[in-house]
């Protein structure tokens, strides 16, 4: 049985992924930042409560000897790094040097997949966007992701430590509580008359939990770990005032939108992904936009308002 150790478990993504491990026979072993009744227990053999960086590390890296490890920890925020970048580079390329560190002494053969962002593009001059297409973050986070795929590259390339980089768009679904998803739809449920930043032209390629966990199963079974960098998202360019209009038309369909047009500080204007090099590896995103909204609006729904 072959044993992925996953950072980050107790997030967003990092659920969707241990359970998809779980479910295809791995040994699934977590660190995160919550207490043991709030991870996911029923997918994990082990469990680590833990803020890295630390040196018990080192302890779960020789008592594992995982042969894959899913980088998911790190703050996910645009917004936060922008008003606390020093906060957003400890956790985000502090804490991937010291995963890479570790691993190059003390696990030399596992296979690190790094999950970096969209954020890395900027704003891209052509869409759909390729992993060749050139690279210009606009915020703190984008940088920092950028740093985090840069030591992925150096670990592989001068220690032959294996590594793939997976450059994650707009990921969603039932546990997210930020982003833009949530942001309308918790607004669509508790006011009468809500405002958005931007015109809503801008636009997104959505990718949800399940499929970003399907995609790193793939990855960890067929990506040659040669600091690959690889397009993940499902390849479909939606307009915001689209997704407004999917949202609205289930929860409120009476309720008033404006959009203020301005974008925040770091916020990109339209993403879509080219996912030929991840389709090329088997890969094919199962959930549509609309069933995916589907089932996050039901949960959000009973976050928000208990039914």
């Amino acid at each position: 049985m072959k044993t992925v150790l996953i950072t980050g478990v107790t997030g967003f993504l990092g659920r969707y992924i241990a359970r998809q491990f779980s479910q295809a026979g791995w040994l699934v072993a977590g660190i995160g930042t919550r207490p043991p009744e709030n991870a996911p227990r029923q997918d994990l053999s082990h469990y680590y409560q833990l803020v890295l960086p630390l040196p018990d590390l080192v302890a779960i890296a020789v008592q594992l000897q995982p042969e894959v490890c899913i980088h998911c920890a790190g703050r996910a925020s645009v917004e936060l790094s922008v008003s606390d970048p020093a906060s957003d580079f400890q956790a985000s390329v502090a804490v991937t040097f010291h995963l890479l560190d570790t691993l190059r002494l003390y696990a030399p053969n596992c296979h690190l997949i790094y999950l970096s962002s969209a954020a890395v593009y900027g704003n891209p001059s052509i869409i759909p966007i390729s992993e060749s297409q050139v690279i210009a973050p606009i915020s703190p986070y984008g940088f920092h992701k950028l740093m985090g795929e840069q030591l992925c590259l150096e670990f592989f390339r001068v220690y032959q430590l294996p590594t793939t980089i997976a450059r994650i768009f707009s990921a969603y679904g039932a546990g997210l509580r930020r982003q833009v998803v949530w942001d309308i739809c918790q607004k669509v449920l508790t006011q009468n008359k809500i405002k958005l930043y931007g015109t809503g032209q801008e636009s997104r390629d959505f990718i949800h939990g399940i499929d970003v966990a399907t995609a790193m199963l793939v990855l960890a079974e067929r990506s040659s770990g040669q600091a690959d960098i690889i397009n993940l998202s499902t390849g479909v360019e939606t307009k915001i005032e689209d997704l407004v209009r999917l949202i609205v038309a289930k929860l409120n369909p009476k309720i008033e939108i404006e959009f203020d047009g301005n974008l925040p500080s770091g916020v990109p204007c339209n993403w879509q992904a080219d996912i030929t090099k991840i389709k090329q590896l088997g890969f094919q995103p199962k959930v549509d936009l609309e069933k995916g909204l589907d089932s996050f609006m039901q949960w959000c729904r009973g976050e928000i308002i208990g039914w």
